[in-house]
């Protein structure tokens, strides 16, 4: 490693360096702002909150989401509504060729391999965040990644057409591939862009677009639009809009001033990127401090995925993200996502109230995820994130005893709803978004691209194990 700082004193340094004020107080001086008295949030009383949401932020910010988590949350629920279509667009194609009607486990197989190799896409796409980020940068590795959206999309759209159901498979690979470098581009992007005191909000941006894209899936999947047997391969084709959208948008946004600054050694190209998300030509506080950080780091290369999984001092953090991705899936959340029509069915609930009864939990969580940005400055990271997961605990097993007696009475199944409702607001109100959060703030910008390829590598292997069992677990479990 070309420096003369260890790692660990480099993180004792990043750690302390903006712990002092510079220049004392005094008659007939201004009170320089770390002194001056603070609100809640940390930042200086009559300091209003409105001056740090710029016009450049929020286009970053939404067109951004738009073109990434949108996409992510559409393709979880997506799948759901169409289910029994594409089953029998299966059983067709594999009868035309084989001429006799596909098994039974065949097709679950089949099925169960069309929705979790999303996963593994996804697990691809993080693997090659590094390689193109570096190369690329934040902003042009978004915009070259709706070409596997725009790829993805028409592979699902056509498949019905063609007679190929392999072509739908292969698409889900695709929007895989480009749902695992959205979210581990994207936060970081966001990130690097916003002032330390809305970082925690705008972060949670990520989170509320992906409950609107599967709120949208949702909604395009109702009997009265797109969920009908003639029309379910128009659901992929939308695909197409919010890749196009960010592709002829993001390009009047400027890229990370991180990126530029530490990467490409482009001071000048940094300020104007500040001058324009923080919307005021004086940068200077904001260049001193990130200056700090790259004095420090100059030398530092970009620390691989092994190295960091081995360095001492940051074990904790290391550790902390790898439970709480994983906790991020295998709590069920995308279970529900994925087959909720079928957990409904099971549920007892009237096969012609689901996918109204669907609906209700897509808006509950947009509505939990908007309440999280709002509060998570307030309120801070660890209490909404223990909190959601504690909820969710007490919820599912009240869920557990609800099915396990939804024969016993005609209420019961809507007891399950509720439970289900409960879940789906407790998990977005805090363990839904913090997770991409807490992986870019704990770590430096050397680590920083190692850890998402971590963290990322986590979420889509549980993603994919979670979409490729729970079909059989839930089979044998009623069989039981």
């Amino acid at each position: 490693m070309n420096s003369s700082m260890e790692p660990k004193d480099l993180s004792s340094a990043l750690l302390t360096s903006d712990t002092s004020c510079p220049g004392p107080s005094g008659p007939g001086r201004e009170q320089p702002e770390c002194h001056r008295p603070r609100g809640s949030g940390g930042r200086p009383l009559g300091q209003g909150r409105r001056k740090d949401w710029t016009f450049s932020l929020l286009a970053a910010s939404l067109v951004g989401a738009f073109g990434s988590s949108f996409l992510y949350g559409y393709n979880l629920s997506v799948v759901n509504a169409p289910t029994r279509y594409i089953k029998a667009f299966y059983n067709e194609s594999w009868q035309r060729r084989h001429g006799h009607p596909i098994d039974p486990d065949t097709l679950t197989l089949l099925w169960s391999v069309t929705v979790s190799i999303f996963a593994i896409g996804g697990l691809v796409g993080t693997l090659m965040v590094k390689m193109i980020g570096k190369i690329l940068g934040r902003k042009h590795t978004l915009l070259v990644n709706n070409g596997f959206a725009i790829s993805a999309a028409l592979l699902m759209a056509c498949s019905f057409q063609a007679g190929a159901f392999e072509m739908l498979i292969v698409g889900r690979f695709v929007m895989g591939v480009d749902g695992g470098i959205a979210l581990s581009v994207l936060p970081m992007y966001l990130k690097e862009i916003s002032p330390k005191e809305i970082r925690g909000s705008l972060g949670q941006v990520t989170a509320i677009f992906i409950c609107v894209g599967v709120f949208t899936g949702q909604l395009l999947g109702l009997p009265e639009l797109l969920g009908k047997e003639s029309t379910w391969p128009y659901l992929f084709g939308v695909i197409v809009v919010p890749a196009f959208v960010q592709l002829v948008s993001l390009p009047f946004l400027p890229e990370s001033p991180h990126y530029l600054l530490f990467e490409k050694q482009n001071e000048a190209g940094a300020v104007k990127a500040f001058q324009k998300f923080l919307g005021k030509a004086d940068v200077s506080q904001v260049m001193e401090e990130i200056l700090a950080e790259n004095r420090v780091q100059r030398n530092i290369r970009l620390v691989p995925v092994l190295e960091l999984l081995r360095a001492p001092f940051v074990r904790c953090q290391v550790i902390t993200v790898v439970v709480i991705m994983a906790c991020y899936q295998l709590c069920g959340l995308n279970a529900i996502w994925f087959y909720t029509n079928s957990i409904f069915g099971k549920a007892g609930i009237a096969p012609g109230s689901i996918p109204y009864v669907t609906l209700s939990t897509g808006g509950v969580e947009t509505l939990a995820a908007v309440f999280s940005g709002l509060v998570i400055e307030r309120l801070g990271r660890r209490p909404l994130l223990i909190g959601g997961f504690v909820l969710m605990t007490i919820f599912f097993g009240i869920l557990t005893i609800t099915l396990t007696l939804q024969d016993r009475a005609p209420w019961v199944p809507y007891l399950s709803i509720v439970c289900i409702l409960a879940i789906i607001a407790s998990f977005c109100s805090g363990p839904g978004g913090i997770p991409f959060i807490l992986t870019g703030e704990f770590f430096q910008q050397s680590q920083r691209p190692a850890a998402f390829i971590i963290a990322g590598t986590v979420n889509w292997l549980s993603n994919f194990a979670l979409g490729l069992l729970f079909p059989f677990i839930q089979a044998r479990g009623f069989q039981s």
